[in-house]
């Protein structure tokens, strides 16, 4: 759910790059089953806690405490990338002068309602 770029000065500090892709799961959906296991947590942000791998230290997961039903995951750290295609794009008015993205059309615009 919501496959969206971010921006912000806080993700693109931790990512390295323009802006990050983050796509959301419900929070009870997920299981670790990568050779690190869990993530290690870190509070990057008085409301946000990231969850790296412990192995090689790739920022993984994203968790609002406002919101810890639902967990954003960095979408170039999955395997099956599908559906993942960003469909918003916050802090756009951040991103860097020389970075262009194109959007896809969020499915929920495309159903045609009587």
């Amino acid at each position: 759910m919501d496959p969206h770029l971010c921006a912000c000065p806080h993700d693109t500090r931790i990512s390295g790059g323009p802006a990050v892709l983050w796509v959301g799961f419900p929070a009870n959906s997920l299981k670790w089953t990568g050779p690190g296991g869990q993530p290690t947590w870190f509070s990057t942000w008085p409301t946000l806690h990231r969850g790296f791998c412990p192995r090689c230290g790739t920022h993984l997961v994203s968790v609002d405490d406002t919101a810890q039903d639902v967990v954003m995951l960095t979408a170039f750290s999955l395997t099956d990338r599908s559906g993942t295609e960003p469909v918003d794009h916050s802090h756009r008015e951040q991103t860097a002068p020389w970075a262009a993205f194109t959007l896809a059309p969020d499915p929920k615009s495309l159903c045609w309602m009587p």
